[in-house]
């Protein structure tokens, strides 16, 4: 199909008409011209043509009812008018009826290309933002969290629960657990979606700085306060505010924030009267906020404001089953990326990665892909590379100084079975029982996968 914008021109003076197309086609469209109205609207179909340009006045079928059937059949479809008679009452019925523009006669061709083009980068940007929202949302839907464990599978269920109830949510869990990939999977997946996910790391800017970023000021509230500053809270107004690391919040704020959750308003720094927002408090702390409760570090009745609902995410070490995903996932990005064909990680490092303890959670392991990529030579990660960012368990086979004694042969393919098996039914409730679109994610041909479904006697009911 060719890569030209479609044009339909509509116009019974036959001259104009030609005219017209002759412009455009000059200038790279696709066009086609109909000097009948009737035709033009029953060879009309969603989805052919990205613009219509139509006259006004025409016998039989007029141009505002060639409009209104051609919006009925395709409604994102820009149409433009053309007429002799610009009045202000047929400028109102064609704008009600969703035209985008009229054009009066007699124009010059620049004129017209200029209006066409307006036309068709104003479809382009509302696609673009249509396409960015549904890539938004898919990018948060809960399958495509990466992971297969019983424990990220437990904290998926109680994601989905939680996104529709419009209340306040403290996310707890180590450093580089996912913390802010849960909250937004919260966010898209609940009736705020439309609206703004913000994010801030309230253990990353100073206290006074911290204040005025979450609640905005007023001109002259302070030395350097030149002009009114929305913050985001109001950034956020409809949508759903993100405080990473609420357990740095320092006092002042504390108490700031702890009136908007009782009211659901806040004062700008200098402001005497009130703002008012609708937005939702997800918080995120990788501290033991109790402790700072009880040390007097942090308020009581704010703790209880924002830990309506918990949610714990899992260290990485207690789910180890989800390694070989990341890890696979990771180094598919990479290879998207920088063009680059690794097919995985060899058997010893592989064993490697599921043996390292990973204290920096699912942050340090796509940082320790992203740097064995970037070193690696070969087909597959190799422990090598590998070593040279994580410390190697001296028992890992394939290490310097192993013997064939040291190995059990037999328990080695039975770990590497239990991992192809793992991996293959996270791979296919990822992709919901669609082999192909799992051979894709995995760098297999189908053939491979389902000969291994059948190897290990993998049924749909093991992995729906």
């Amino acid at each position: 199909m060719s890569d030209k914008k479609r044009i339909m021109l509509i116009d019974n003076e036959e001259g104009l008409c030609r005219m017209m197309e002759a412009v455009l086609a000059d200038s790279g469209y696709a066009v086609k011209g109909y000097t009948r109205s009737f035709e033009a609207v029953e060879e009309f179909k969603a989805g052919d043509w990205d613009l219509v340009v139509s006259d006004i006045k025409m016998p039989g079928m007029d141009g505002l009812e060639v409009l209104q059937r051609i919006k009925a059949k395709d409604p994102l479809v820009p149409v433009i008018m053309i007429t002799a008679y610009a009045t202000v009452e047929t400028s109102i019925q064609a704008l009600r009826r969703g035209a985008y523009d009229m054009v009066t006669k007699p124009f010059e061709p620049e004129e017209l290309l200029y209006r066409v083009k307006n036309a068709l980068k104003h479809t382009q940007l509302l696609e673009e933002n249509r396409e960015l929202r549904e890539e938004l949302v898919g990018k948060f839907r809960f399958d495509n969290i990466i992971g297969a464990s019983t424990g990220l599978k437990d904290v998926l269920d109680k994601v989905e629960k939680i996104a529709i109830r419009d209340t306040s949510v403290l996310i707890t869990g180590e450093s580089g657990t996912g913390k802010e990939l849960i909250a937004q999977a919260i966010h898209y997946n609940s009736l705020r979606k439309e609206k703004k996910f913000v994010a801030i790391n309230c253990g990353a800017l100073p206290e006074s700085l911290l204040e005025s970023e979450l609640f905005g000021y007023r001109k002259g509230a302070f030395t350097g306060a030149k002009e009114n500053r929305q913050g985001l809270l109001d950034a956020a107004d409809g949508g759903t505010l993100f405080l990473d690391e609420a357990g740095n919040l320092p006092m002042n704020v504390q108490k700031t924030l702890l009136r908007f959750l009782q009211e659901q308003e806040f004062l700008r720094i200098g402001d005497t009267t009130p703002t008012k927002v609708d937005v939702r408090i997800i918080s995120a702390t990788n501290a033991e906020l109790k402790e700072a409760v009880k040390s007097g570090a942090f308020r009581e009745d704010l703790y209880y404001r924002l830990n309506v609902l918990n949610l714990h995410l899992p260290p990485l070490r207690e789910r180890r089953a989800d390694i070989p995903l990341l890890a696979a996932h990771f180094i598919t990005l990479q290879n998207k990326k920088f063009g680059t064909a690794i097919k995985g990680l060899a058997p010893d490092a592989l064993e490697a990665v599921m043996e390292f303890s990973w204290p920096g959670n699912i942050r340090q392991l796509k940082n320790v892909i992203e740097a064995c990529t970037a070193m690696e030579n070969g087909d597959y990660l190799s422990l090598s590379v590998l070593s040279q960012f994580i410390e190697i368990s001296h028992h890992v086979p394939g290490e310097e100084g192993d013997t064939a004694g040291d190995v059990d042969e037999s328990d080695y393919s039975q770990a590497l079975s239990r991992f192809e098996v793992d991996y293959l039914k996270g791979l296919l409730r990822k992709n919901r029982g669609n082999v192909e679109a799992a051979a894709r994610d995995a760098g297999m041909n189908m053939a491979t996968i389902y000969r291994k479904l059948k190897k290990y006697n993998i049924r749909r009911e093991d992995y729906a």
